[in-house]
């Protein structure tokens, strides 16, 4: 079985003087029996892994346990490399869970946690978030916004401007220039809202159950301080979240007002994760961004 990696070795020695490690896969068992989840990326990874942990480190302060506990994030140097071509590589280095898929009754103790714990986490800087983030692949550049409007349409902007360099797509950049001009002042303008700690990429691949105690876990964030129903909107996009989840969220976290305008605002929210679907994995998705700007231009402003 392969050994693990010095830089892991240094970290969990701290604790745990004389330890031994093995690699199984993506994981790492100690010679106590504990498992830890680590991974290495290349260099130009270091944005990505620091958005993560730095996410993580966010939701653990709020939510302990609702996330895998981050034990340590940085760069190899010259104490923990094993080779030179490891200088300047990123490495993470977290709690192991063993997740399996969420059920329903799980997913109202996961909807009472957000809507209580996580979402009830508040900024003190604004909205966004101090370092790059990243949903999926795609970076997040953040930083920090006095208005929730002003936030969100930076994020839409940072999308806009991923499509406009690959070239292809004017008119759906010219219709989300609309978007931003016309809907997001008039939709998110007379929201009063906190900016409350979002995981950002809620879908049912980032969610489920620690096996070893049925507990809900959630994971592969891309955090920034938001309105908390941009947290729900993926989520209802592709499925597997039970419904119990949103039913049990709203119990305890009522939709912003005006609630007869919460479906147009997740049509908004979506909208994100759809352009950026775009941007990710190409067409396929420019059809369903199209068909929520046709939406909202049309109930927001009027146009046809």
């Amino acid at each position: 079985m392969p050994h693990a990696h010095r830089v892991f070795i240094r970290i969990l020695e701290r604790e745990q003087p004389g330890i031994t490690l093995t690699q199984e896969g993506s994981a790492l068992r100690s010679s106590d029996g504990k498992r830890y989840f680590a991974k290495i990326g290349s260099s130009g990874d270091k944005d990505q892994f620091i958005g993560e942990a730095e996410s993580l480190k966010a939701m653990y302060l709020a939510a302990p346990g609702l996330v895998p506990k981050l034990l340590d994030c940085g760069i190899i140097d010259e104490e923990t490399k094993e080779r030179n071509s490891d200088l300047g590589r990123p490495f993470f280095l977290s709690e192991y869970k063993d997740i399996g898929s969420l059920s329903s009754t799980a997913a109202k103790v996961l909807g009472k946690r957000i809507a209580t714990e996580l979402h009830a986490y508040k900024s003190t800087n604004g909205f966004g978030f101090h370092v790059p983030t990243y949903c999926g692949a795609t970076r997040q550049d953040n930083g920090w916004f006095e208005t929730w409007p002003d936030c969100f349409d930076a994020l839409i902007g940072g999308l806009v401007d991923k499509l406009k360099a690959r070239g292809g797509y004017e008119g759906l950049c010219e219709q989300a220039a609309q978007v931003r001009k016309r809907v997001i002042p008039e939709l998110l303008g007379p929201l009063v809202i906190q900016p409350v700690l979002l995981h950002g990429d809620l879908w049912s691949g980032n969610t489920g159950i620690d096996r070893s105690t049925q507990e809900p876990v959630i994971f592969d964030p891309s955090s920034y301080f938001g309105h908390n129903e941009a947290d729900l909107a993926i989520g209802r996009m592709f499925g597997g979240i039970p419904e119990s989840f949103y039913t049990t969220y709203h119990q305890y976290l009522p939709k912003s007002e005006p609630q007869d305008q919460y479906g147009l605002r997740q049509d908004l929210y979506q909208l994100y994760h759809y352009l950026n679907h775009t941007v990710l994995f190409g067409g396929a998705y420019a059809g369903s961004a199209r068909s929520k700007m046709d939406r909202l231009l049309k109930e927001v402003c009027g146009t046809q």
